[in-house]
């Protein structure tokens, strides 16, 4: 073991033990960004990259079992992510999948799908749905893989759900403009019924939402980190958790 391992591994027990988990986020969002930029930093192929970024997520979620959370949102594949060449996008779709039956065949995680399915290629859509099936009855962290997944979509697939549902109701155009409001959307979302993020992280030092989870984000708090996501190491996470349970959190006021 290196020095800096060692040093790093006693740091992060010391964060860790000094962790109110009454204080810890029920529901983190993160934004797995930095796989291109780390590969390229450390000489390697895109691919790889995106491995080494996915592989990470079983790390995560270890953590996040330790400290109690309950519910985790990864953003993995966006639908401006769908406009990439098809070189790098194939195998992005086989690692994800790869990764998803991984979550699924782990037992300890209850995996849901969130994006528009309709948007992926059959066998991806495939996966998702057999990896949401085989969780069901999982009593463990919820986690959302999402996955062709955009904030301004999920809004706009929201409305149509609503529209289509008052239609079927028989409900009236003018009874729906008077009806609506944010729960009515709310109740529509690919997170319905889920608690919204209490923290969302995104890596790679990029300060910025780029459409992950806006309505959901209301009243979020925000961690940005500098590493790339396949560098993310457990004293980072740590670090987020304590930022975040120093905070006052104003939901907005």
């Amino acid at each position: 073991m290196k020095l800096r391992d060692l040093v790093y591994g006693l740091y992060a027990r010391r964060v860790e033990g000094r962790l109110d988990h009454a204080q810890v986020p029920k529901h983190i969002g993160v934004i797995l960004d930095g796989n291109r930029r780390w590969a390229r930093a450390d000489g390697r192929t895109t691919e790889q990259g995106h491995q080494a970024g996915a592989d990470k997520i079983h790390e995560l979620l270890g953590w996040c079992d330790e400290t109690d959370v309950e519910v985790v949102t990864l953003w993995m594949l966006s639908t401006d992510n769908l406009d990439r060449p098809p070189a790098e996008l194939k195998p992005l779709l086989g690692i994800i999948e790869n990764t998803v039956r991984g979550l699924a065949a782990d037992g300890r995680w209850r995996v849901h799908h969130v994006g528009t399915l309709d948007l992926l290629p059959p066998e991806t859509q495939l996966v998702l749905k057999e990896a949401e099936q085989a969780t069901l009855g999982v009593d463990g962290i919820l986690v959302n893989v999402a996955v062709g997944y955009g904030g301004r979509q999920e809004i706009a697939d929201a409305v149509r759900s609503l529209i289509l549902e008052a239609a079927d109701n028989g409900t009236s155009f003018e009874e729906l403009a008077e009806m609506v409001d944010v729960d009515h959307i709310t109740k529509h979302l690919y997170t319905r019924g889920q608690p919204d993020p209490d923290l969302i992280i995104r890596t790679s030092g990029e300060q910025r939402l780029s459409g992950f989870m806006l309505w959901q984000s209301a009243h979020s708090e925000y961690y940005f980190c500098e590493v790339f996501w396949p560098a993310f190491r457990k004293v980072d996470f740590l670090r987020a958790l304590r930022d975040y349970a120093a905070r006052h959190r104003r939901y907005g006021y």
